[in-house]
C-alpha cells in the first residue's frame, strides 16, 4: 500500500454468529487479499461449528460464552484491539458478502484522507449485489434521515464492512451501541465531531446460512431503529476524548 500503511498496526475483526458455512473461506480470503491486517474473529455463541473452523485456520479467537449480539461482540474487539495497541480497525461480515479485497481501499481513505470512520458502501456507484427491494427500500430511508442529521451524503448507513480510526475505536470502548450498531455508531460519530467518509466497494451473496431478518422482521426494523435514533438525539451530545498516543512503528 503507497501510503506506508502495511507498516502500520491494523486488525481485520470477524464478527461470527453460527457461520460455520463459511468463516474458512472468509478467513482464507482475506489472509490473502488483506495480508497487512491481523485478523481476530469474535465468536458470538454460535452453537454450530464456527468455534472449529476459526480455530483450524490458526487465527485469533474471541469466544464468548453467551450470544450478545452484534453491538456487543464489535465492543469485545475494540477492547481487544485498544489493549494491543493497534492503530485502525477494520470490521467485516463472516458470511462473504464483503470482499476482502476491498479493505485496502478503506484503509487507505482512513489513513490519506485522516477520517475516523469510512464505510464500505454498495450505493455510491451502480451495479453489484443490493440485496433485496424491501431492504433496499430501508436503506434509502436511513440513508436520507442519517444524511441530514449527519450533514452531510450517506449512501449506506447500514454497511458493517468499515474502517475505524484509532481515537474513535477508543471512544468505542467505552459507549458503543448495543442494539442497532450500524445506523447508530454512525449517528454517534457525526455528534462526536468525527470525520465519515464512503468508499465505493462491490458485495457479494452469503456465502452460507441465512439472514435473521425476514420481509416483517425488516419492517419492524425500520421502526426500531428509526426510534433509537429518535433516542439518541435526546441524550446529551457525546463528547471524544483524547485517545493514547498511538503506538510507535
Amino acid at each position: 500500500m503507497g501510503d506506508g500503511s502495511a507498516a502500520r498496526r491494523i486488525l481485520a475483526v470477524i464478527p461470527a454468529f453460527n457461520e460455520e458455512g463459511s468463516i474458512a473461506e472468509v478467513l482464507e480470503d482475506a489472509r490473502q487479499c488483506a495480508p497487512f491486517a491481523d485478523l481476530v474473529v469474535v465468536n458470538d455463541g454460535s452453537y454450530d461449528g464456527t468455534v472449529a473452523r476459526a480455530r483450524a485456520a490458526g487465527v485469533a479467537l474471541l469466544d464468548l460464552p453467551y450470544n450478545i449480539g452484534l453491538g456487543g461482540a464489535v465492543q469485545t474487539a475494540y477492547h481487544y484491539a485498544a489493549a494491543r495497541g493497534y492503530e485502525a480497525v477494520i470490521l467485516m461480515d463472516a458470511d462473504g458478502q464483503h470482499r476482502a479485497a476491498d479493505a485496502a481501499r478503506l484503509l487507505e481513505a482512513l489513513l490519506g484522507e485522516r477520517l475516523d470512520l469510512v464505510v464500505g458502501s454498495r450505493y455510491l456507484e451502480p451495479g453489484g449485489y443490493r440485496s433485496s427491494p424491501l431492504r433496499r427500500c430501508g436503506n434509502r430511508f436511513f440513508a436520507l434521515l442519517l444524511s441530514g442529521l449527519c450533514r452531510q451524503r450517506i449512501t449506506d448507513p447500514t454497511s458493517g464492512f468499515r474502517a475505524v480510526s484509532h481515537r474513535l475505536m477508543h471512544h468505542f470502548t467505552r459507549h458503543y451501541p448495543f442494539e442497532y450498531p450500524e445506523v447508530e455508531s454512525l449517528l454517534m460519530a457525526a455528534r462526536l465531531g468525527c470525520r465519515i467518509g464512503e468508499v465505493a466497494v462491490e458485495m457479494q451473496p452469503r456465502r452460507g446460512g441465512s439472514s435473521s431478518i425476514g420481509a416483517w422482521g425488516a419492517v419492524a426494523y425500520m421502526v426500531q431503529v428509526t426510534l433509537a435514533i429518535l433516542i439518541d438525539l435526546l441524550r446529551r451530545r457525546p463528547s471524544l476524548r483524547p485517545a493514547p498516543p498511538k503506538p510507535h512503528v
